[in-house]
């Protein structure tokens, strides 16, 4: 990301992965190109010592994830647990609906998300996801290989469609 000259959204902790990728892009960058976004129950498990870059501090997870949704202009799932997979399917699902247009990334380090990434290929085959749902998410082990790949990310016509009549709908209520 640093070489590249690509800031990072984040959700704000400094801990674990997500804590070296915002520490290094904040060292590599500046302050001006972090923001982590933080609810205020996280902060005490989440934070430990220095944070790196504008640090926003929101009432809950669902502001969180629309802050994080409206700054970023893509995602990317990393090794995590629970919150991170829901945090990345959320991006996935938006998509689907037509709710954005963004590339969503999984860098598979290690082969961590394997069985994550052949679930989805096996939910396909059995007809419970669409292809072109499927091809949402975008996958690879080599982090400068995932961001040409979310460079390179054009959205299913079926996503754009999708996306514009939404856009559509609420600029009629609105």
């Amino acid at each position: 990301m640093v070489k590249r000259g690509i800031g990072l959204v984040y959700g704000g902790g400094n801990v674990g992965l997500m804590g070296e990728i915002a520490s290094t892009v904040y060292a590599g960058l500046g302050e001006e190109n972090v923001i982590g976004v933080i609810p205020e129950a996280l902060q005490p498990r989440e934070i430990s010592g220095q944070t790196y870059g504008e640090l926003r501090v929101v009432p809950d997870m669902h502001t969180r994830k629309a802050q994080m949704s409206a700054e970023a202009d893509a995602f990317i799932g990393i090794p995590g647990g629970f919150g991170t997979l829901e945090e990345l399917l959320e991006m996935v699902t938006w998509q689907q609906l037509g709710l954005h247009t963004k590339p969503v990334g999984i860098y598979n380090m290690a082969g961590y998300f394997d069985h994550l990434l052949d679930f989805f290929d096996h939910a396909t085959e059995e007809g419970f996801i669409r292809q072109a749902s499927r091809d949402i998410v975008i996958q690879a082990d080599d982090p400068s290989e995932l961001i040409s790949k979310l460079e390179a990310y054009t959205p299913p016509p079926s996503i754009i469609k999708l996306a514009l009549e939404g856009k559509l709908l609420h600029n009629l209520r609105g």
